[in-house]
């Protein structure tokens, strides 16, 4: 097989980790997104620059998404219809997707389903939460007097460092279908993880739980994106704090 690795959202928080991951290894790595400088700038929407930038590429590490994830499905239509036959294409998806009625899910699950369908070799790791993504909710809670954060949530947040590492090893690796989910080492409510945020900034505030209605609501209670059984991380939300208190939105930087 080609070690040409392609990475496509190589520019988001995720990809720049990955890449200087799969880097290490001494393949030749290529990053398209539509900000990059580099030679493989391309738009998988449009489909613009794609099947240039997947030319010659032996695996594919598909990271490029956009939540709502209106565009999800068009731009990984335009990837897979570029790629050679037998491309290894390593996808990222999150925990709990066949289940969850979350839209964003549901159009993590679609995607899945067309990589499956695609006739192509394939590996999906489906993690939990980034550390970075959930500091950004925290930080959009605490911005009142009083923190709303809905009753019975929990999340269980992964260093994004940790997801690259191992999606970089998968994709050095053969195919391997759907592999075993990957979660960070604790489950914490809502509440807890604002507790944890607000500490780090050296501050109090009263917090108060709300109850969400709605089958969204309900499938956040019972757990579906959550995956004790195979908490993999180590580095616990609390600890990623103490790096620093993230200033920007992770939503912005992605």
């Amino acid at each position: 097989m080609n070690s040409t690795i392609l990475v496509t959202g190589g520019s988001g928080l995720l990809g720049r980790q990955v890449i200087g991951e799969l880097q290490q290894t001494g393949r030749e790595v290529r990053d398209l997104s539509r900000s990059t400088q580099g030679p493989y700038r391309g738009d998988l929407v449009t489909g613009e620059g794609v099947a240039a930038a997947t030319q010659g590429a032996g695996t594919v590490v598909h990271l490029a998404s956009k939540p709502p994830g209106k565009t999800d499905l068009q731009a990984t239509r335009n990837l897979l219809k570029a790629l050679a036959p037998g491309t290894h294409v390593v996808y990222i998806s999150i925990v709990g997707v066949d289940r969850h009625p979350y839209p964003y899910y549901q159009v993590k699950r679609d995607v899945e389903e067309l990589v499956e369908a695609s006739g192509l070799p394939y590996t999906i790791l489906r993690t939990t939460q980034f550390h970075d993504f959930v500091a950004s909710l925290a930080r959009s809670l605490v911005r009142w007097p009083v923190v709303p954060v809905p009753a019975g949530w929990a999340s269980q947040p992964i260093a994004l460092q940790e997801v690259a590492a191992q999606l970089a090893s998968l994709a050095v690796g053969d195919p391997a279908g759907r592999v075993a989910d990957m979660g960070g080492p604790q489950v914490l409510t809502i509440r807890e993880i604002v507790e944890f945020y607000l500490a780090a900034q050296g501050k109090r505030k009263p917090i108060v739980e709300l109850a969400v209605p709605g089958k969204v609501a309900a499938a956040f209670r019972a757990g579906y994106q959550l995956t004790p059984e195979h908490a993999i991380g180590r580095i616990t939300f609390e600890e990623f704090l103490k790096g620093g208190v993230p200033s920007s939105s992770y939503f912005r930087k992605a």
